[in-house]
Parts: C-alpha cells; sequence; structure tokens
C-alpha cells in the first residue's frame, strides 16, 4: 500500500514509527543512553496541552475553513529560555489580543488565536556544523537542544534540555492560561492590553479610536441586554513547528474515551519545509497524531508533491485537520501559488489556506544583519488575498514572526525603520521579528484588504 493511500487508523503506525524512516534537522547525540533516560522522564511528565483542547481548536479551524473565521497565528521565531519571563509572555499575549481585536472589529468575524511559543524552542539549521577560525561545532538549534555560545559546551545537544523545554512550556502555558481566565483579555478593560512604549506610534490614535468604538458598542448592547456573555475571556491556543521528533514522541499519548493518538505538546504543530518529504519521518510521524496540523508550502512545491502529501495526511479529508502555510516570497507568489491552488480545487481537497509572508522575504544587509523589509511582506500579504480571490480559494488567515517586545529586526513600517536602525534594537538569535507596532499596522492593513477600514 502506498503511504498516500494508508489512514490514519493503519494499524502500521505507532508513535515510533517514524524512525524506520529518514529523520531530517534531528540532532545527534553522543550518549544515547543519556538521550533514553531523558525521553523516559519526559513521557511520564503531564502532557501540557488537553485532548479536548485540540479537537476544540480543530472544529474552530474547520469553521476557518468555511470563511467563518480567521485564523491569527504569531509569536516569536525561536523562543529562549530565558525569555520565559512574565513581562515578555505578558507582552507578546497583548500583541496578538490587540491584532486580533484590530481584525474581528474590521473583518465583522471570529478570530482564532493561535500563538507560536510555548514550545517554540527549536530551529531548523541549513547544516549541521558552523566553522568559525578554524574552529568547527555544531550548528544552534535552539534552546531545547544546545547553546547559542560558540564553545564545545554549549554547543554540545543536552538531552536535559528537552526536560528543561518542557518546564519552559509548562511554565509559558500556565501564565497564558491564568491571565486569560484572569480576565487580561476582557474585552471591558482593552486598556489592559497596552505597551507603553509605543505611546508616541503614529497608529496609537486609529487604534484607539477603534477601542473606543467598541467600548461604546458594548456598553449599548449591555444596557440593553444585561451582562453579555463571553467578553471577559478567549480561547486561546498554542502552536510550533513539531521538529524534533523524540520529543514530540514522548509527549503523545492516548487518553480515555477518545480513538487514536494526540500529540500533548501542543495544540497545532506543523512541519517544516525543510523536513516535508513524503516519504520522510515528519509526515510519518504527522500522519498517525489525531490534531490538527499545518505544512509549510514554499516556492520549490509543485500539484505533483502537494497532492500526494495531502492524501497522506489527510486521507479522509476530515474538516480542520490541515492548513497549508503558502511562504513563497513577494516575487514568486503570482507565479508558484496559483497552480497550488487551482490543484486542491480540482481535486476537492479541504484545506485551510494560510499565509506566512515573512519567511519568503529574508535577506541580509550590507552590515551582516537577518531581516525582512516591510513593504515585501505587506506586498506578499496583498498578492496572497489578490490571487485567491481571482482562483475562487479562501485565504483564511495569517502566520507572522512577531514579538511585543520594541525591537528594530524588520526595516520599514509606520516609523520606517533603516538598515541603520536594526543595530538599536536587535534581539532575535535566530528571524527578524515584527515588532509590536509593525505588527499592528499588518493587521490595519489585512482589514483595509478586506474593505473594513477606510
Amino acid at each position: 500500500m502506498s503511504q498516500s493511500a494508508r489512514s490514519i487508523e493503519s494499524s502500521t503506525w505507532t508513535p515510533m514509527s517514524w524512525q524506520q524512516c529518514v529523520a531530517l534537522q534531528q540532532p545527534q547525540y553522543e550518549d544515547l543512553a543519556e538521550l533514553s533516560r531523558a525521553l523516559g522522564e519526559l513521557s511520564q511528565l503531564p502532557p501540557l496541552v488537553t485532548s479536548w483542547e485540540v479537537l476544540a481548536l480543530k472544529q474552530a479551524l474547520a469553521e476557518a475553513q468555511e470563511g467563518k473565521r480567521f485564523l491569527l497565528q504569531g509569536g516569536d521565531c525561536a523562543e529562549s529560555f530565558a525569555d520565559c519571563t512574565s513581562p515578555i509572555i505578558s507582552n507578546r499575549l497583548k500583541v496578538l489580543l490587540q491584532m486580533s481585536l484590530v481584525l474581528v472589529h474590521g473583518l465583522k468575524q471570529p478570530v482564532l488565536r493561535v500563538g507560536r511559543f510555548a514550545g517554540q524552542y527549536a530551529k531548523p539549521r541549513s547544516a549541521d556544523t558552523e566553522t568559525h577560525d578554524g574552529v568547527t561545532l555544531p550548528s544552534f538549534r535552539g534552546d531545547v537542544v544546545n547553546g547559542p555560545d560558540f564553545t564545545a559546551a554549549a554547543r554540545r545537544p543536552d538531552p536535559q534540555r528537552l526536560i528543561r523545554g518542557h518546564a519552559h512550556s509548562a511554565l509559558t502555558m500556565n501564565f497564558v492560561r491564568a491571565l486569560v481566565d484572569g480576565g487580561f483579555a476582557d474585552l471591558h478593560h482593552p486598556e489592559y492590553w497596552d505597551l507603553a512604549w509605543v505611546e508616541h506610534s503614529p497608529l496609537a490614535a486609529e487604534y484607539r479610536r477603534m477601542v473606543a468604538g467598541i467600548g461604546d458598542s458594548l456598553r449599548f448592547m449591555e444596557t440593553l441586554a444585561g451582562p453579555i456573555a463571553g467578553f471577559t475571556r478567549v480561547d486561546f491556543f498554542t502552536s510550533h513547528e513539531a521538529l524534533l521528533l523524540h520529543y514530540e514522541q514522548a509527549l503523545t499519548r492516548q487518553v480515555p474515551r477518545h480513538r487514536g493518538w494526540f500529540n500533548l505538546s501542543t495544540h497545532f504543530p506543523w512541519i517544516g519545509m525543510r523536513t516535508a518529504a513524503l516519504d520522510g519521518a515528519h509526515v510519518e510521524y504527522f500522519r498517525g497524531i489525531r490534531n490538527p496540523i499545518a505544512v509549510k508550502v514554499g516556492p520549490s512545491v509543485t500539484p505533483e508533491l502537494l497532492l500526494p502529501l495531502i492524501d497522506a495526511l489527510n486521507p479522509e479529508d476530515e474538516p480542520g485537520r490541515l492548513t497549508l502555510i503558502h511562504r513563497m516570497g513577494h516575487a514568486s507568489i503570482a507565479e508558484k501559488l496559483p497552480p497550488l491552488l487551482d490543484a486542491v480545487r480540482r481535486a476537492g481537497r479541504r484545506v485551510l489556506w494560510v499565509a506566512d509572508p515573512m519567511h519568503g522575504n529574508t535577506e541580509n544587509t550590507s552590515i551582516g544583519y537577518k531581516t525582512r523589509r516591510f513593504d515585501n511582506i505587506r506586498s506578499e500579504l496583498d498578492q496572497a488575498f489578490d490571487i485567491h480571490a481571482a482562483a475562487g480559494t479562501h485565504l483564511g488567515g495569517v502566520h507572522l514572526e512577531l514579538t511585543g517586545e520594541d525591537v528594530t529586526e524588520c526595516m520599514g513600517g509606520a516609523r520606517d525603520l533603516s538598515e541603520a536602525d536594526l543595530q538599536r534594537a536587535y534581539k532575535s538569535m535566530v528571524d527578524p521579528r515584527l515588532n509590536y507596532e509593525q505588527s499592528l499596522e499588518l493587521a490595519m492593513l489585512i482589514v483595509r484588504k478586506s474593505g473594513g477600514l477606510t
């Protein structure tokens, strides 16, 4: 039986069956016994999410596929253990809440909030090693694998970091849940979401007018009908690239009264572009879990590659199961995306299309910084909406790398950050992120593109 024909109910799948396939982007641990002990400990730790949360997200994603919701997925390119602090976590949450408020107000539909955090501690690398001054060491693969300092001790892949990754993810999840359940996201008090540093932003006045309008509408409705349930908290979900398969395997569990297996390290795992081979270990692992899943789709993907991948990952065409996140680059999207949309539409397959306007637009500056130009990000997103409209398909969300910190990593935006500005507050260990102001501007651009703001 071909892989594309196998069902996720197949008896040949187990959480370990990926080990029979080629697994790319995995660290090379020196001591396999040490790794085994760490994974044994990890497999006994409590899960980070629950099966009912996972299934609730899948239902919401099914509604997004039908155009009834819009997915906002965003967060850090790679979390660090050092950033597991209350100000950084709360600021990250504030950005997503403010963006979702702009989108809800402008799009006139519910927004599904999914954070790229509480597990985004690993990153793929272009090479297994790097060399400086004649010294070659393993590449830095994120805090869950090794350290960023260029020393043999720091760059050694350490299985104990898997345990620390789980702990930091749990701390992040617990704090986010406490904030949300405690009314941090209460629409009656959106002023709680403000970030003080952005008082001088050119967007501040427009945003505050929007908040005031929503507050007036809410008070009017409650004057007529009394307190309205649902405005004091929001649903919030987590996601990360499920790159380290040993870690994901250890947190893949069966639960009472539900068939199959759930990845309980996150609600919404995705496969990166570098690990999406049909016969690879990541596709083998993903095809067997019941979570909603996503795949990054780059400019090298053709219909002949994409359709068998869809068959493998969602053979039963289950609603809400599969999201395709296209990341083509502003110069390539007009050529590369339409054939994929046409092929999936003709095949009658049910997917949620999401735009990632970040990853295809990365460049290096003359002074050595990796950056992205806001104009290129905006261009790819604008084109994505137009291309979907022309194809008769629906763009149901965006996937962004962003932060609530006052960083200068992407050029352009409302304050027109230049190449010289990058030196002022460049903090990312891996990829450049939109700062708070640029993120909010992009949300407003999405709404304007949909005709919701004038």
